[in-house]
């Protein structure tokens, strides 16, 4: 059979929906944890969704004219993140996975990208190794957190709506942990009413995109990042927390909330050590 790789369009949407659900919902019950994608309408919305924004770009695997998988990738910052890769299980080992990921490096050398990310569930030892092998390098240990927020204050902390004001500051304090900004994402955040910032004395000391899997945060301290975790509405599938910051693993821990999986973040390009407290979306 022939493989053909494309570009993806809205129109399938069904298709690469059906198979994120399907794969993701193999692997997890070879595993006997709970799927990130429970129906199959969820995995449609989100493809719908990637598909139709202009700073995510979709490749598409076809075999004999037939959606065999499909993978996306972020486009709106420096770094280019991967995210979800899934091939069909009834025409997994045809190296469809590795292509696609070929496909990708190729776009974001082309696109002059710094460097690209992606997040491994780490019970998947079979991405991982293809990942390792394309040239993907293990940088951090990530537990995904999940429950109810505690919706407690932390003394000093005042957590509030972000606005396009809080923009440049929030970029700042990006820029000072990860040595870039996420700018677009927060953009997309504030206008989706979803960002929040953190302050301390009058400052901004930290901003949210929310809490959430498609979400990421960064603070100056752990007080400052307990307290958007804290206010936070819901939090979805979990948000993740890098398992070497033990003092807010246990804060979680201590008000109620659960780890439900580790995941790896894996990068390619430059990397910098993150600065600060930090919590990455599940692309990066």
């Amino acid at each position: 059979m022939e493989l053909h790789l494309r570009t993806g369009t809205p129109d399938d949407a069904a298709a690469c929906g059906r198979i994120i659900f399907e794969a993701f919902g193999k692997i997890s019950r070879q595993h006997n944890f709970l799927t990130d994608f429970p129906k199959v309408e969820i995995a449609i919305v989100l493809a719908s969704m990637l598909l139709a924004h202009p700073k995510f770009y979709c490749a598409v695997a076809e075999l004999d004219g037939r959606i065999a998988g499909s993978l996306f990738m972020e486009e709106r910052s420096i770094i280019s993140a991967i995210g979800p890769l899934t091939v069909d299980p009834a025409v997994q080992d045809r190296s469809i996975g590795r292509q696609l990921m070929s496909d990708a490096l190729r776009r974001a050398e082309s696109q002059r990208a710094a460097g690209v990310r992606l997040v491994q569930t780490a019970y998947h030892a079979r991405s991982l190794s293809l990942y390792t092998k394309l040239g993907f390098d293990s940088r951090e240990e990530l537990a995904c957190f999940a429950g109810t927020a505690p919706g407690i204050a932390i003394p000093g902390r005042e957590v509030r709506p972000a606005s396009e004001a809080d923009v440049e500051v929030c970029n700042n304090l990006c820029r000072r942990i990860h040595g870039f900004d996420r700018g677009h994402e927060l953009h997309d955040a504030i206008h989706q009413e979803t960002a929040a910032v953190v302050e301390y004395a009058g400052r901004i000391t930290g901003y949210a995109t929310p809490l959430a899997y498609f979400g990421h945060a960064v603070a100056e301290t752990n007080d400052d990042m307990a307290a958007l975790i804290a206010a936070a509405k819901a939090y979805g599938p979990g948000f993740l927390v890098p398992v070497r910051n033990g003092d807010l693993m246990r804060w979680c821990l201590a008000h109620g909330l659960r780890v439900t999986q580790v995941l790896t973040l894996m990068t390619f390009g430059i990397y910098q050590e993150p600065g600060g407290v930090w919590i990455p979306s599940i692309s990066y």
